[in-house]
């Protein structure tokens, strides 16, 4: 199994370069597993308290699980991956079952900030994107597909989102392999990682 970890901050184009990536492989030999759905179960606190977390800190994530299901896979088992609603900013009780593929990609802002979890990669991949962009991105993403208003966008950025991205987020980038500038279509980086996947694949 090879596995890559594909990092970079909030709105850097992560999923744009993932599906970039995975495209012209096939399908059955080809899992992703988002961080996204490894946020910690917060079913026990209120929407309130819920809406006080920091969800881009290393501590919102369930490095654990997600570590656990990653070895487990390498040994050929299927895992329950967990469903994570960003409207309700918990865990649904329902689960999906994720089956080992030939090729794991885990994608997520701080995937290359732990290092027990950065050791289980073959290829390590920051993606960067201008920071104007990735606000931009950010607050139609938010607003849109999260049911957030503006404000409440904005100051999750400053309080949160901006911090914690020059805290965890960008200085994880020194680990990465490869450097994958997002702010044009870059065929190039993305080619080169196919190439290599498609290797593997053979």
């Amino acid at each position: 199994m090879l596995i890559l970890g594909i990092a970079g901050g909030t709105g850097c184009g992560k999923t744009t370069v993932v599906n970039q990536i995975v495209d012209q492989l096939p399908a059955n030999e080809v899992g992703i597993i988002s961080q996204d759905s490894y946020y910690n179960d917060l079913a026990h606190l209120t929407k309130e308290e819920r809406s006080k977390i920091n969800f881009d800190h290393p501590n919102s994530i369930d490095f654990d699980l997600l570590i656990s299901h990653l070895e487990q896979l390498k040994q050929g088992k299927t895992v329950n991956k967990p469903v994570y609603s960003f409207v309700e900013e918990t865990r649904l009780e329902e689960t999906i079952p994720t089956p080992p593929r030939k090729v794991m990609i885990v994608e997520g802002i701080l995937v290359l900030s732990n290092p027990q979890l950065r050791d289980l990669f073959d290829i390590k991949i920051f993606v960067h994107a201008d920071s104007d962009e990735r606000l931009i991105r950010r607050l139609q993403r938010d607003i849109r597909e999260r049911g957030h208003d503006l404000e409440k966008v904005l100051t999750r950025y400053q309080t949160a989102v901006k911090p914690m991205h020059e805290q965890f987020i960008e200085p994880s980038k020194e680990f990465a392999d490869i450097i994958i500038p997002n702010n044009h279509y870059n065929t190039v980086a993305v080619d080169m990682v196919r190439t290599i996947i498609n290797n593997k694949l053979v």
